[in-house]
């Protein structure tokens, strides 16, 4: 087998590298990774910068192939990597670029909880949650949905669970996007994906997907921390789910489906992961309904999600959700593609975004935020490992400019599954967790090894680097006291 090309990085300023234009044939644009000295000593020695380079050669793609400091290797695209492309210059989209979780996000719920109310019962509340939310390989919940009404879920997202009396007004507002993208095309998703997704809204799933009772350990920006309505000391929830197998499924459909496209588009690629059609193209346009249809169920789910552990955790504390305040902050997808306009050379353009393991960060003023954060920039949901911490952040208008309102996503791995689960051999993660105030609950220990804190790169280090690069500003730090897995 031939010896891979060496990639070239240089550095553009203390926490930017360049990937130049020339380092590939074919690269129409500079890739840019963003990244402390620390990080970058990972980044050097593993295939996600060659990712970088190959994703600079799409057609349409502007500014640069971007990647986050959580990047590392995925199918086609880098997780982490963020590229947009320029639908009125023969703009492509690629499925690589969003994966097969579709629109797996976070949700944070705030909460009136302190620490000293919910440390004592730990354990019962999170047994709760482990109980009443469903988690795991193949594992169904109680809302089995006819083809018809996942029809429904695939054109109206969270607003169907709405329907259903599972989210209220408030939810759909502090949710990115309203929880619908227009233009799903529920006629573009295959019958498998319905098969697999009739009784899989309001689950968890398994690998690194979570609910997790953390406290709000500490606030960096009052004025942010306040509009979210977040305290030191206090209690939150986070959810971190997707779109299941109806979103795998779709996703792997759709590249079976793409692959002779770029042949018929005169399109070379580097890397045939990277399989894509003009975002105009019938073929484009297919994938660009599916994917909408699988994210719309992906908000379907986590608002499902949301509404379960309300009742969970009300049911443990013997009080109302009211009572409780528990309030959503917001919700973030990581894996997507969305049409946005951007200002690019002083004009705006229509871009089709992809974020792949990337958040969108959309700064100060912009009209598509909800009223409470229009001052101070969307809320960013940044999980961390379950034994170290999550960070809350703010969009920024450094965000707009370099990297079309894209930040990072999460703490990003260092070890594969299947390292993760040798490194874990002879050792006891629950005992360990427990030693350092975490509970946790897990379908198997395979999924426990699987996610374990050492598996992923320094939370902290990944949202520093954010933070002084300023595609984001730090607005609270979420210590994790008790999580559920599959």
């Amino acid at each position: 087998m031939a010896e891979r090309a060496k990639i070239t990085m240089e550095r553009i300023d203390q926490y930017r590298w360049r990937i130049p234009k020339g380092t590939r044939p074919g690269m129409r644009v500079d890739g840019v990774i963003y990244a402390s000295d620390k990080l970058m000593e990972h980044i050097r020695g593993e295939q996600a910068a060659e990712q970088v380079a190959n994703v600079a050669t799409l057609p349409g793609i502007v500014r640069a192939s971007l990647a986050m400091p959580d990047i590392h290797w995925g199918y086609g695209f880098c997780i982490g990597g963020v590229a947009a492309m320029d639908i009125d210059q023969g703009g492509v989209v690629s499925p690589g670029g969003v994966g097969y979780d579709i629109n797996c996000g976070v949700r944070l719920l705030r909460s009136d909880l302190t620490e000293a109310q919910v440390r004592p019962r730990m354990k019962e509340l999170v047994d709760q949650l482990f109980r009443d939310v469903p988690c795991g390989v193949g594992v169904g919940g109680s809302l089995r949905l006819s083809d018809k009404q996942l029809r429904q879920v695939c054109l109206k997202g969270a607003a169907y669970v709405a329907e259903l009396g599972l989210a209220d007004e408030e939810d759909l507002a502090c949710t990115e996007a309203g929880g619908c993208l227009e233009g799903a095309d529920p006629d573009a998703v295959q019958p498998a994906a319905y098969k697999r997704g009739n009784d899989q809204c309001g689950t968890l799933g398994s690998g690194n997907h979570f609910a997790e009772i953390q406290l709000v350990e500490e606030i960096y920006d009052e004025k942010a921390a306040a509009a979210m309505g977040l305290a030191e000391g206090g209690v939150a929830v986070m959810i971190h789910s997707g779109s299941r197998g109806f979103g795998y499924q779709i996703c792997d459909d759709a590249i079976k489906a793409l692959r002779n496209a770029p042949r018929k588009f005169g399109i070379e690629l580097p890397d045939r992961q990277l399989v894509c059609a003009p975002v105009e193209s019938p073929e484009g346009r297919r994938y660009l309904g599916a994917m909408r249809a699988a994210a719309n169920y992906a908000w379907a789910n986590r608002q499902a999600l949301a509404h379960l552990v309300r009742k969970a955790l009300a049911h443990q504390m013997k009080a109302s959700v009211t009572s409780l305040g528990l309030r959503q902050v917001y919700d973030v997808a990581h894996n997507i593609a969305k049409i946005e306009t951007h200002e690019l050379d002083g004009q705006l353009r229509r871009l089709c975004v992809h974020r792949k393991g990337a958040t969108r960060a959309f700064g100060p003023g912009h009209p598509e935020l909800p009223a409470r954060y229009r001052d101070i920039g969307q809320p960013v949901l940044i999980p961390g490992d379950m034994g170290t911490a999550s960070y809350v952040l703010a969009g920024t208008a450094e965000a707009m400019a370099r990297t079309f309102g894209s930040t990072c996503h999460g703490a990003g791995r260092v070890l594969s599954r299947a390292a993760a689960i040798r490194a874990a051999r002879g050792r006891q993660l629950e005992k360990e967790l427990a030693e350092a105030g975490v509970i946790v609950r897990a379908r198997g220990r395979t999924g426990l090894a699987e996610e374990q804190p050492d598996a992923y790169k320094d939370v902290h280090e990944v949202v520093e680097t954010v933070h002084a690069a300023g595609l984001s500003r730090k607005v609270a730090r979420l210590k994790p006291m008790g999580v559920i897995k599959g």
